[in-house]
């Protein structure tokens, strides 16, 4: 069914401070006792960085960078401490939008993408949400819509994928520690007009003061309605660029810079909640798409995955678990961690019950409500029984409770595109129990056979369903009447 059909039908068819407390632990739709307290339906809020470590925020552990913001959110509200992304920028978002595995979802001309494009069939959140009378916003990154381009196509850009107002970034920053006149250049838009084709370094400089006054705006012109915001900062990617008022204040240098100007972002949004008497009926997200880029080239100027082993792109913790906050006064408990398996793919399904809209049917959600987990009820558990570790096409490992097996790989996998220069060599399986090793320093592999093989199964429904860089899932989704003919990665194009 295509999305026009969609739309006219409805779904018919077929995100320091020391947290003490700990819950463990989906629920049912809004109880009529809270409708009952507000007529409207709440506001979402979705504060997404790029490239900020797991230990890169005062509340996560933080010894250097100053998130008083941040921290001040976490207390209002919950931690989750085992809360995944995906391991690199393009996914992870595709993965949020989606509530999906962004090998499940399908793309233009079936050619899977290592930085995932939406095909118009896709259904995203914001689509979603609009079907409930939201009105939504993408301010910030996008990276759903191809490489870099002077004329992208409008159905891939975030006006085509549901979201009524864009002012952002179509791509990406870039490659270099700063902005280098030899590389990749950052583009600015507004809806579908471009603002500038390269951003200079003064530019990036200014940019999450510029998203944060468009997102001041947009909450302030949508107080009386229900609104859906995605903030997504292009920050901390590098070229890093941080405001005149924030250089030289912390004492990570550049990045922590970086880093506390967006914990002042933080602030804005919420101050600005408050202001307009709209705090408690908007429930707040904050998280990063991946973890930090860390290599040679850039020096200090990423971040730190810290207890966690691994950084953006691998397949170890530090890749794809990253700092989560969700605060929403007198629906969320204050002060309190979450360390149930939770990811951005729950998001999708955790929106839609809230604004009272069904998902669509025809298609697999991977994602599950986890309301119950963010409301603290007593005994909720994680929704999922795995988690997968997937790496562009490549399936590398799997989590399941506590225990996560990584399956053997030679360095630089197939099935990683350019993300697998920062893959290391696993020469057999290997077995962590997270509760006790958060680090992955020791593999128990041996001593705990019946996991490893319980582990293995779970691994096998995953190609099966999902696929693998060898084969195309019985589940992923692709344009046409019939699956594409070949495995991928798909044949190159004729020059």
């Amino acid at each position: 069914m295509k999305r026009r059909e969609c739309t006219r039908r409805g779904f018919l068819y077929l995100a320091g401070l020391t947290v003490a407390a700990t819950v463990t632990g989906c629920s049912t739709r809004f109880t009529s006792q809270t409708k009952k307290k507000s007529n409207r339906k709440p506001n979402f809020v979705i504060f997404f960085t790029d490239d900020q470590g797991y230990n890169d925020v005062g509340c996560f552990g933080s010894p250097n960078i100053k998130t008083p913001n941040f921290d001040r959110m976490a207390g209002e509200g919950m931690r989750f401490a085992d809360f995944y992304a995906q391991p690199v920028c393009g996914p992870s978002r595709a993965a949020l939008m989606t509530g999906c595995y962004p090998i499940r979802i399908a793309e233009p001309e079936n050619i899977k993408n290592q930085h995932n494009i939406m095909a118009p069939s896709e259904i995203t959140i914001a689509e979603l949400l609009k079907q409930q009378e939201y009105r939504t916003a993408l301010i910030g990154k996008w990276h759903l819509a191809g490489q870099r381009s002077t004329g992208y196509k409008s159905e891939l850009l975030p006006n085509g994928q549901g979201f009524d107002y864009f002012y952002g970034t179509p791509v990406h920053n870039g490659y270099s520690r700063v902005v280098d006149h030899k590389s990749f250049k950052t583009q600015l838009m507004r809806n579908s007009e471009m603002l500038k084709d390269a951003l200079t370094q003064q530019d990036m400089d200014m940019l999450t003061q510029d998203y944060t006054r468009e997102a001041v705006q947009f909450i302030t012109e949508n107080k009386d309605k229900p609104f859906f915001l995605y903030l997504a900062h292009n920050m901390p990617h590098v070229p890093l660029g941080a405001s005149p008022k924030f250089r030289g204040r912390s004492k990570r240098g550049l990045y922590g810079d970086v880093i506390e100007e967006l914990d002042w972002s933080m602030g804005q949004v919420l101050e600005t909640l408050k202001k307009l008497d709209i705090d408690d009926n908007t429930l707040v997200i904050y998280m990063s798409d991946n973890g930090p880029w860390i290599e040679s080239h850039l020096g200090d100027y990423g971040g730190s995955a810290d207890p966690l082993r691994g950084w953006k792109m691998s397949a170890w913790e530090g890749g794809s678990r990253v700092p989560c906050i969700m605060r929403w006064p007198g629906k969320i408990p204050a002060g309190k961690t979450c360390n149930e398996l939770t990811t951005t793919m729950d998001i999708y399904p955790t929106f839609a019950e809230l604004a009272g809209q069904e998902v669509p049917n025809d298609r697999i959600i991977d994602g599950k409500n986890i309301w119950s987990l963010m409301t603290g009820k007593p005994k909720s558990q994680s929704p999922h029984k795995a988690y997968y570790y997937y790496n562009y096409l490549r399936l590398n490992a799997v989590r399941s409770g506590k225990w996560k097996l990584v399956l053997p790989r030679p360095a630089k996998p197939a099935g990683t595109g350019w993300s697998g220069r920062m893959i290391d060599e696993v020469k057999e399986v290997e077995l962590y129990d997270l509760d006790k090793d958060i680090s992955e320093t020791t593999s128990v592999a041996g001593k705990y056979p019946d996991v490893v093989k319980r582990l293995l199964n779970l691994v096998s429904e995953a190609r099966d369903d999902l696929g693998d860089y060898t084969h195309f899932g019985k589940g992923a989704r692709y344009l046409g009447e019939s699956p594409p003919e070949r495995a991928w990665p798909p044949r190159k194009k004729k020059s």
